[in-house]
């Protein structure tokens, strides 16, 4: 079998991607496997973003050969460079994308959120693996083009929910899936954190020269630099470049529920929280999904709350300030990332759980790089957290319409309010498009 560096990247991918298609519907045909490089091949990967979470991802790919670094902000990129001095340096992904797609072979994006499309669209069409922070999207629309793009170019993708390869994620699902609490017809998911609030600066600052604005705010409207009220973190209060804590959260606590009850589109979606800031998120919302039946499975309301509308009790039990409550016909069960509980105490006093049969997980980053390079499924690859992320954001669409909304998956609209589709897609600064 030829190296990897002896064929081009172009020839490789053409050859891997049944197998890679496979991996982005969660299934796998072993097709990928008898054409791609070895395991001991190390990937060839570009980074967009280098600092804050973007470096925990540079930390997980690390093994590998970091060979490009994107960063809008010259003291981050600078840092960067410095651990990975043969990495070539950019500070506009566009750039970066389009002059070294033909000699790397994936990217990992952890930009603020109104860049992940943008950045992971281009990357998948030069047919580059991709790895992308969560939300995969900033809207709804972009969610599902993701998901569909990256099925059509045959690529390994992950979306950046680490807690997904936690051993407690995996035990809850096979004692979920196991009928323990009979059949669940509620999922309660809250998170108190509270992302939101704000008004407009009332001033400009100057950029620090160090900082690259106008490529920060990419697909954004334009809009002047305020010093702290974007960049680093607070961006994600902003309706312009963020979805508030259920973007920033959702992902990760609602993917539980998500992969245990074989979730995948609501059928409508209502949310209750202050009145609607134009311009910033709000500090506390409920948001309420109703799904289908899934083949046997009885139809579910999930609901989620954060920030300051959180509950102190659920199903009767007190709860800390974040988790998961699966409500069943025999019992309920309370779950987070590291710990799990099932109720009525007395009931499951000598409850043993089911034999294992989810393995445990190599890495989440791991699990990606594998599949890169041999065409093995990922757990979070972009059909299933497309789905998710369409999900997590419709609570916004349904909040900040004001309705509550009917949601029909299948043509991604809601037919009883019009004034939902702004939220469902949005506008794109020239140069900027992702169609």
């Amino acid at each position: 079998m030829p190296r990897l560096s002896s064929v081009s990247r172009r020839d490789f991918l053409k050859t891997t991607s049944a197998g890679a298609a496979a991996i982005s519907a969660g299934v796998f045909t072993g097709a990928a496997a008898a054409q791609s490089t070895s395991a001991s091949e190390k990937l060839k990967i570009a980074c967009i973003g280098t600092a804050n979470r973007a470096l925990a991802d540079i930390d997980g790919v690390a093994g590998e050969n970091i060979v490009a670094l994107c960063d809008i902000d010259d003291t981050y990129l600078e840092r960067a460079a410095t651990r990975f001095p043969d990495a070539k340096t950019y500070v506009d992904y566009r750039e970066m994308i389009e002059a070294e797609a033909d000699r790397i072979d994936a990217v990992v994006v952890a930009t603020a959120d109104h860049n992940h499309a943008p950045a992971t669209l281009r990357a998948i069409r030069k047919k580059l693996h991709v790895y992308c922070e969560k939300p995969l999207t900033h809207t709804v629309e972009e969610a599902r083009l993701v998901a569909s793009e990256a099925k059509k170019y045959g690529v390994a993708t992950q979306l950046g929910t680490q807690i997904h390869a936690s051993d407690n994620y995996r035990r809850v699902v096979e004692i979920i899936q196991s009928g323990a609490i009979g059949d669940v017809t509620e999922a309660h998911v809250w998170v108190g954190k509270g992302w939101g609030g704000g008004e407009l600066p009332e001033k400009a600052d100057e950029p620090p020269k160090t900082l690259h604005w106008d490529l920060w705010l990419g697909p954004a409207p334009e809009r002047p630099f305020a010093a702290g009220r974007y960049h680093p973190a607070q961006w994600r209060r902003w309706w312009a470049f963020g979805q508030g804590t259920l973007g920033d959260m959702a992902c990760h606590y609602m993917d539980l529920p998500f992969w245990a009850l074989n979730l995948r589109h609501p059928i409508s979606a209502r949310a209750e929280g202050p009145p609607v800031h134009p311009e910033t998120c709000p500090l506390g919302l409920k948001v309420e999904y109703q799904f289908p039946k899934r083949g046997d499975l009885p139809p579910v309301k999930l609901t989620w709350y954060d920030g300051n509308l959180i509950p102190k009790e659920v199903a009767g039990e007190r709860v800390p300030g974040s988790g998961v409550m699966f409500v069943g016909s025999e019992g309920h069960m309370f779950a987070d990332y590291g710990r799990y509980k099932l109720y009525p105490s007395d009931r499951f006093s000598s409850y043993e759980p089911p034999t294992q049969t989810i393995p445990r997980s190599i890495g989440h980053h791991a699990e990606w790089i594998k599949a890169c390079k041999d065409g093995s499924p990922t757990t979070c690859n972009f059909d299933y957290s497309g789905a998710l992320t369409e999900t997590v954001l419709l609570g916004n669409v349904a909040y900040r319409s004001g309705e509550a909304l009917e949601w029909d998956a299948e043509k991604l609209r809601a037919p009883n309010c019009g004034l939902a589709d702004q939220y469902i897609r949005k506008e794109y600064r020239k140069g900027w498009e992702i169609v």
